[in-house]
């Protein structure tokens, strides 16, 4: 299946014996918008650390995938890995699962063998077309990512489906740019018909991710 993603955690002996210091870590798999790993300031010791993959909106960066969950991952001890679309925004929402899949799919790969993660507590979220595409991502990869988040979604991306990943968005009620009423209205309804556990939460504001909703989705991540 093109958005079946390979990657798993593997055997913490083979990773190096200095862990990575808090910061953005570019990755070094291309060299322009080359994905970026987040270390947040504090990892619980002797635990192996979550994982959220965060997906940027149209005409975004690594940089901005990260800016809307940066602060509520610090605070809760959160690793973000944030790739950059190839194109303006990602393959399946321009046409089918591809070049964006791999790039994920070996960044996840390179963050495996850096990092210890916990394998049960590894996600997918994003924003805009960011959130359209981790729901995609996502419920074809329900084995991998545990949980899936998606702020502002504007559809999901057809692709296969595998496990029963809870998932949780949010939209603006004053959302212009992806309007509520025929985006998430829908996608939601029709995920808790197809048998998914959705929490759902609509707020007073336009298309954006409140602070507020970036420290509940990580708390939920949590759980």
């Amino acid at each position: 299946m093109p958005a079946r993603l390979t990657a798993r955690p593997g055997d913490a002996s083979e990773r190096p014996d200095v862990p990575l210091a808090p910061g953005d870590h570019p990755l070094g798999l291309r060299p322009t918008r080359d994905p970026v790993l987040h270390v947040p300031p504090v990892l619980a010791p002797g635990r192996a650390a979550p994982l959220l993959v965060c997906l940027h909106g149209a005409g975004g960066t690594a940089a901005s995938g990260l800016a809307f969950l940066r602060d509520a991952a610090d605070e809760r001890g959160l690793l973000l890995l944030a790739p950059s679309s190839s194109g303006p925004t990602w393959d399946a929402v321009r046409a089918g699962y591809g070049v964006d899949v791999d790039l994920i799919d070996r960044a996840l790969a390179t963050v495996f063998a850096r990092t210890e993660v916990d394998a049960g507590r590894i996600a997918v979220g994003g924003f805009s077309d960011g959130a359209s595409y981790a729901l995609g991502l996502g419920l074809a990869n329900g084995r991998l990512f545990r949980r899936i988040v998606a702020f502002s979604p504007g559809f999901v991306p057809p692709a296969g489906r595998s496990g029963r990943p809870p998932v949780f968005v949010s939209h603006g009620h004053a959302d212009e740019v992806l309007p509520i009423g025929r985006t998430s209205r829908r996608i939601v309804p029709a995920l808790e018909n197809d048998g998914y556990e959705v929490t759902y939460r609509e707020f007073a504001g336009g298309h954006t991710v409140p602070p507020e909703i970036a420290r509940e989705a990580v708390d939920w991540l949590g759980r």
